[in-house]
């Protein structure tokens, strides 16, 4: 299966165009007839310039990102032919759309202009039933990656337990901590359990749903609603600069653990946040969400 000019449209239409409900969350942020005057004009750049980058095709924010790529194959695909077509097509969408060299040789320190590195792209693939190919990409961008955090419960300087307060303690406690340096008003990702490695893959994955999508858990519905309020009553606001909009939302979920290990993951992402969803169907039908 040829894909590879379809992942750099892909490319190029995450990295050019925001998702349509992260565009509405930041609108209605606009419109709040109770933010602050410092913070509607902050939001008042952000959408100009998401109305400029859409209609100019060029990249939402001069940190194009890592490249994260969830990708679900049917049985008869070849996962290395689709890691290889997906590496092909960052190489070109770097050069085309264009995306900024952010894949650093870590020891030498030399960048490669191509985007690609070991570890990078960052792939997750896993193969499923449906003989659908979806591949989804996040661009996370590094200010934001930095302020992600990582919690081991019982932490006694939070007074944070291992139940679903300690986990809202240790949200809380990361987003009070970035303050306007993960360029809110931002999107939480949060997964609680272990290992760690799979924890903070989890989280990840929450940034891939849509604000407006139900967690299916209705205890961790609640939370996500009940946090998201919480947090903009801390008064960071956009960009850090005070106001009732410092996240968009938070998706959190829970998976079983090792009885010694409570962790809390938390992935935070920024304004932009660069999501999209590649779909071929087994008759070739390309579709982009």
């Amino acid at each position: 299966m040829e894909i590879t000019k379809h992942i750099i449209e892909l490319y190029k239409k995450v990295a050019t165009t925001l998702p349509s409900d992260v565009k509405a969350a930041l609108s209605k942020a606009y419109e709040n007839k109770e933010e602050s005057t410092t913070a509607i004009n902050t939001l008042s750049a952000i959408n100009k310039n998401i109305e400029l980058a859409e209609n100019e095709s060029k990249a939402i924010c001069q940190d194009t990102g890592t490249p994260y790529f969830f990708v679900k194959y049917p049985i008869a695909l070849s996962q290395l032919e689709v890691k290889k077509q997906i590496i092909e097509a960052t190489k070109i969408a770097s050069k085309e759309i264009p995306l900024r060299p952010n894949s650093v040789e870590t020891l030498r320190g030399k960048t490669e202009s191509d985007n690609v590195g070991v570890g990078i792209p960052v792939f997750y693939l896993e193969e499923w039933e449906k003989h659908d190919l979806q591949i989804q990409l996040i661009l996370k961008g590094g200010g934001s990656e930095n302020m992600g955090r990582t919690y081991s419960l019982p932490d006694t300087t939070l007074g944070a337990g291992r139940d679903i307060h300690g986990v809202r303690k240790c949200i809380i406690d990361a987003v009070f901590q970035a303050q306007g340096k993960a360029c809110p008003p931002g999107i939480l990702g949060i997964a609680v359990g272990s290992p760690k490695d799979a924890v903070a893959r989890l989280a990840k994955e929450q940034l891939l749903r849509k604000l407006d999508d139900r967690n299916p858990v209705r205890e961790l519905d609640r939370f996500e609603k009940d946090i998201t309020a919480e947090l903009n009553t801390l008064g960071i606001g956009p960009a850090g600069l005070g106001g009732k909009t410092t996240i968009l939302g938070a998706k959190i979920a829970f998976m079983h653990r090792h009885p010694a290990c409570y962790f809390v993951e938390i992935a935070y992402s920024c304004w932009a946040t660069r999501r999209g969803t590649l779909t071929i169907n087994e008759v070739g039908e390309v579709v982009y969400d």
